[in-house]
Protein backbone atom coordinates (compact mmCIF):
# COMPACT_ATOMS: atom_id res chain seq x y z
CA UNK A 1 0.00 0.00 0.00
CA UNK A 2 2.93 2.64 1.16
CA UNK A 3 4.56 1.45 -2.52
CA UNK A 4 1.51 2.28 -4.52
CA UNK A 5 0.91 5.68 -2.45
CA UNK A 6 4.59 6.72 -3.37
CA UNK A 7 4.27 5.80 -7.02
CA UNK A 8 0.89 7.83 -6.93
CA UNK A 9 2.30 10.72 -5.19
CA UNK A 10 6.16 10.49 -7.79
CA UNK A 11 3.68 10.46 -10.87
CA UNK A 12 1.59 13.27 -9.69
CA UNK A 13 4.81 15.74 -9.47
CA UNK A 14 6.32 14.34 -12.53
CA UNK A 15 3.01 15.73 -14.58
CA UNK A 16 2.45 18.55 -12.18
CA UNK A 17 1.45 21.46 -14.18
CA UNK A 18 1.25 24.95 -13.76
CA UNK A 19 -2.59 26.24 -13.81
CA UNK A 20 -3.28 28.13 -16.47
CA UNK A 21 -5.57 30.82 -15.76
CA UNK A 22 -8.41 31.84 -18.50
CA UNK A 23 -7.22 35.82 -17.66
CA UNK A 24 -4.74 37.45 -15.24
CA UNK A 25 -3.94 40.83 -14.52
CA UNK A 26 -1.07 42.19 -12.79
CA UNK A 27 1.98 44.58 -12.84
CA UNK A 28 5.09 44.03 -13.34
CA UNK A 29 8.64 44.85 -13.70
CA UNK A 30 10.83 43.58 -16.88
CA UNK A 31 14.60 43.46 -16.19
CA UNK A 32 16.79 43.07 -19.57
CA UNK A 33 20.35 42.21 -18.97
CA UNK A 34 22.29 42.50 -22.42
CA UNK A 35 25.51 40.38 -22.32
CA UNK A 36 28.03 43.33 -21.74
CA UNK A 37 25.88 43.45 -18.35
CA UNK A 38 24.15 46.52 -19.28
CA UNK A 39 20.78 46.61 -17.41
CA UNK A 40 17.34 48.43 -18.36
CA UNK A 41 14.20 48.09 -16.49
CA UNK A 42 10.86 48.72 -17.60
CA UNK A 43 7.55 48.54 -15.61
CA UNK A 44 3.87 48.67 -16.24
CA UNK A 45 0.75 46.48 -16.04
CA UNK A 46 0.00 43.07 -18.03
CA UNK A 47 -3.52 41.67 -19.04
CA UNK A 48 -3.65 38.44 -20.44
CA UNK A 49 -6.95 36.68 -21.95
CA UNK A 50 -8.44 33.64 -23.88
CA UNK A 51 -5.30 32.10 -24.08
CA UNK A 52 -3.45 34.59 -26.34
CA UNK A 53 -4.22 37.67 -25.94
CA UNK A 54 -1.51 39.91 -24.38
CA UNK A 55 -1.47 44.01 -23.57
CA UNK A 56 1.75 45.17 -22.07
CA UNK A 57 1.14 48.52 -20.57
CA UNK A 58 4.48 50.45 -20.34
CA UNK A 59 4.56 53.37 -18.10
CA UNK A 60 8.24 53.39 -17.08
CA UNK A 61 10.78 54.48 -18.57
CA UNK A 62 8.66 55.48 -21.14
CA UNK A 63 5.16 55.47 -21.86
CA UNK A 64 4.38 52.21 -24.25
CA UNK A 65 1.44 50.00 -25.34
CA UNK A 66 2.26 46.40 -26.90
CA UNK A 67 -0.66 44.54 -27.71
CA UNK A 68 -1.01 40.94 -29.41
CA UNK A 69 -3.34 38.62 -30.52
CA UNK A 70 -1.08 35.94 -31.21
CA UNK A 71 -1.07 36.70 -34.82
CA UNK A 72 -0.05 40.24 -35.32
CA UNK A 73 1.90 42.72 -32.28
CA UNK A 74 0.73 46.60 -32.32
CA UNK A 75 3.22 48.36 -30.80
CA UNK A 76 2.13 51.74 -29.40
CA UNK A 77 5.00 54.35 -28.51
CA UNK A 78 3.11 57.37 -27.00
CA UNK A 79 6.59 59.64 -26.88
CA UNK A 80 7.03 59.06 -30.26
CA UNK A 81 3.44 59.32 -31.51
CA UNK A 82 4.21 56.42 -33.09
CA UNK A 83 2.35 52.75 -33.76
CA UNK A 84 4.26 49.96 -35.45
CA UNK A 85 1.89 46.70 -36.58
CA UNK A 86 4.14 43.27 -36.86
CA UNK A 87 2.90 39.61 -38.03
CA UNK A 88 4.26 37.45 -35.72
CA UNK A 89 6.41 34.60 -37.19
CA UNK A 90 6.49 32.14 -34.14
CA UNK A 91 3.58 33.51 -32.02
CA UNK A 92 4.44 33.66 -28.62
CA UNK A 93 1.33 31.50 -26.76
CA UNK A 94 1.82 32.14 -22.79
CA UNK A 95 -0.96 29.39 -22.06
CA UNK A 96 1.24 27.25 -24.38
CA UNK A 97 4.43 27.65 -22.61
CA UNK A 98 2.83 27.17 -19.01
CA UNK A 99 1.20 24.01 -20.35
CA UNK A 100 4.66 22.77 -21.73
CA UNK A 101 5.79 23.79 -18.51
CA UNK A 102 7.40 20.78 -16.20
CA UNK A 103 8.85 21.12 -12.29
CA UNK A 104 12.49 21.66 -12.01
CA UNK A 105 14.19 19.05 -10.12
CA UNK A 106 12.22 18.77 -6.62
CA UNK A 107 11.32 21.87 -6.70
CA UNK A 108 7.20 22.83 -5.66
CA UNK A 109 7.29 26.64 -7.03
CA UNK A 110 9.94 26.25 -9.90
CA UNK A 111 9.12 24.97 -13.58
CA UNK A 112 11.14 24.90 -16.69
CA UNK A 113 9.18 24.92 -20.21
CA UNK A 114 10.72 24.63 -24.10
CA UNK A 115 8.71 26.66 -26.42
CA UNK A 116 9.72 27.90 -29.96
CA UNK A 117 13.27 26.93 -29.57
CA UNK A 118 13.83 28.69 -26.04
CA UNK A 119 13.76 27.36 -22.42
CA UNK A 120 11.68 29.26 -19.80
CA UNK A 121 12.10 29.67 -15.94
CA UNK A 122 8.71 29.73 -14.73
CA UNK A 123 8.46 30.27 -11.24
CA UNK A 124 4.69 30.49 -9.62
CA UNK A 125 3.38 31.97 -5.80
CA UNK A 126 2.33 29.75 -2.91
CA UNK A 127 -1.24 30.29 -4.09
CA UNK A 128 -0.03 28.51 -7.61
CA UNK A 129 -0.27 31.54 -9.69
CA UNK A 130 2.29 32.76 -11.90
CA UNK A 131 5.40 34.99 -10.17
CA UNK A 132 8.23 35.21 -12.51
CA UNK A 133 9.09 34.10 -15.89
CA UNK A 134 12.96 34.35 -16.94
CA UNK A 135 14.33 33.55 -20.46
CA UNK A 136 17.16 34.29 -23.37
CA UNK A 137 15.74 36.76 -25.76
CA UNK A 138 16.96 36.51 -29.71
CA UNK A 139 20.01 38.63 -29.19
CA UNK A 140 21.26 36.98 -25.97
CA UNK A 141 19.68 39.49 -23.36
CA UNK A 142 18.68 37.93 -20.23
CA UNK A 143 14.84 38.75 -19.29
CA UNK A 144 13.39 38.98 -16.25
CA UNK A 145 9.76 39.46 -15.79
CA UNK A 146 8.18 39.66 -11.78
CA UNK A 147 4.84 39.65 -11.46
CA UNK A 148 3.02 41.80 -8.44
CA UNK A 149 -0.51 42.04 -7.46
CA UNK A 150 -1.47 39.07 -9.74
CA UNK A 151 -5.34 38.80 -10.21
CA UNK A 152 -6.47 35.55 -11.70
CA UNK A 153 -10.03 35.52 -13.13
CA UNK A 154 -12.52 33.78 -15.52
CA UNK A 155 -13.78 33.70 -18.82
CA UNK A 156 -12.00 36.56 -21.12
CA UNK A 157 -11.14 40.60 -20.04
CA UNK A 158 -13.56 42.89 -21.75
CA UNK A 159 -11.57 44.12 -25.22
CA UNK A 160 -11.32 47.67 -23.68
CA UNK A 161 -8.59 46.04 -21.14
CA UNK A 162 -6.60 44.08 -23.68
CA UNK A 163 -7.06 46.31 -26.94
CA UNK A 164 -4.36 49.05 -27.80
CA UNK A 165 -6.21 52.46 -28.38
CA UNK A 166 -4.16 55.49 -29.88
CA UNK A 167 -4.88 58.98 -31.46
CA UNK A 168 -5.27 58.37 -35.04
CA UNK A 169 -2.71 61.30 -36.11
CA UNK A 170 0.08 59.08 -34.63
CA UNK A 171 2.60 57.57 -37.74
CA UNK A 172 1.40 54.02 -38.77
CA UNK A 173 4.44 51.61 -39.31
CA UNK A 174 4.00 48.29 -40.79
CA UNK A 175 6.48 45.76 -40.50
Amino acid sequence: MKLLLLICMTGSMLFAQIQVPENFQADFVQTITNPKKKVITYSGKVYFSNKNRLKWEYVSPAKKEVCSDGVEVLVVDHDLEQVSNYLINKGFDLAEILKKATPYKDKKSVFIAKYEGKEYTIQIDAKGQLSRVAYYDDLDNTVLIVFKRMKYGKGDLPLENIRCDYPRDYDLIRG
